[in-house]
């Protein structure tokens, strides 16, 4: 795996060339070349592990249907605001799929490649200055390798704990955010000064929470709001943020093995159609009602987690 850590941090280095390299026209092309490599790359070192799997006498299977079918309909939400990392859970958990030690694992694993179609996607339709839009997304992927060897070394009711609490607090932001309480933010499309670090500084800290199952994208937005830029500007960034560190995420989940693969490949073959549908046919939806039912769902989940590791206490 040293060879493939070597590969991937030069991959992860190329994003950084690749933004200094260009003009702020050019960006958004650098970028979606850069992801696309990540993207190639992290199919390759997945199906080198899978086989290493194999032939150390790892039994994995395939994925059920059930399995794509969840990559499918969190995907698919997902690309439309929803997000996926929520869902999922409360699927795992509701057809007890995956151990709940091996959720945030699987989690970053599966929907890596959702995430990274989503970016190639939409990471042009909204221009963010590349003295904010790169820093950021660099950050968020440090973040995430701090995070994941965390998260690899936490007992299991430590791990319920935290997706626990991470859920709720995920949830409160849906519902903040539902009902209007959360700033609109401004129409700013770049940081400076204090406000720059603090973004920074802020992608970062969610960078580390993202492996024990957060998600990115509603804390990210929030975060954009307050520091007054346009709520558009979080697309880029959290898109961009997420398709940088969940392969990062990842390499660290298979290194320490704590992640379901039949469930992650699930996810990843029902997932990256699902956004294709999403972006280009289906483009937008009247998500109300599905918005809070999730919430629901997703409160539920989250004390279903904290009562499971207060048991275990």
């Amino acid at each position: 795996m040293k060879t493939i850590e070597k590969i991937w941090c030069t991959a992860s280095l190329s994003i950084v060339l690749t933004g200094c390299e260009l003009q702020s026209s050019d960006l958004s092309q650098g970028l979606l070349l850069a992801f696309a490599l990540l993207a190639l790359l992290f199919i390759f070192v997945w199906a080198k592990r899978l086989r290493q799997m194999r032939q150390t006498g790892q039994v994995w299977s395939w994925p059920k249907p059930i399995e794509i079918v969840i990559g499918v309909i969190t995907d698919f939400f997902d690309t439309l605001g929803i997000g996926s990392f929520a869902p999922s859970t409360a699927f795992f958990r509701l057809f007890k799929l995956v151990p709940d030690e091996l959720i945030p694992g699987t989690l970053n694993v599966g929907h890596t490649l959702g995430t990274i179609a989503q970016a190639l996607i939409f990471i042009q339709i909204v221009q963010v200055a590349p003295a904010t839009l790169l820093p950021m997304i660099l950050a968020a992927g440090l973040g995430a390798a701090i995070g994941t060897k965390m998260v690899g070394h936490l007992p299991r009711f430590q791990i319920r704990i935290g997706m626990g609490l991470a859920l709720l607090i995920a949830a409160v932001i849906m519902f903040l955010s539902m009902r209007g309480i959360l700033p609109a933010g401004l129409d700013a499309l770049s940081l400076t000064g204090w406000k720059w670090w603090a973004g920074v500084i802020g992608n970062l800290l969610l960078g580390v929470l993202m492996p024990l199952g957060i998600g990115l994208y509603a804390p990210c937005m929030i975060l954009v709001s307050l520091l007054g830029m346009s709520p558009l500007a979080a697309f880029p960034i959290m898109m961009g943020s997420c398709a940088f560190l969940m392969p990062i995420s990842s390499i660290g989940f298979f290194q320490n093995g704590k992640y379901l693969p039949s469930a992650a490949l699930g996810i990843a073959i029902g997932g990256v159609p699902a956004v294709l549908v999403a972006a280009y046919v289906v483009k937008s939806l009247p998500l109300d009602y599905v918005r809070w039912i999730v919430l629901a769902v997703v409160l539920i989940v989250a004390m279903t987690l904290l009562r499971a590791a207060w048991r275990e206490r």
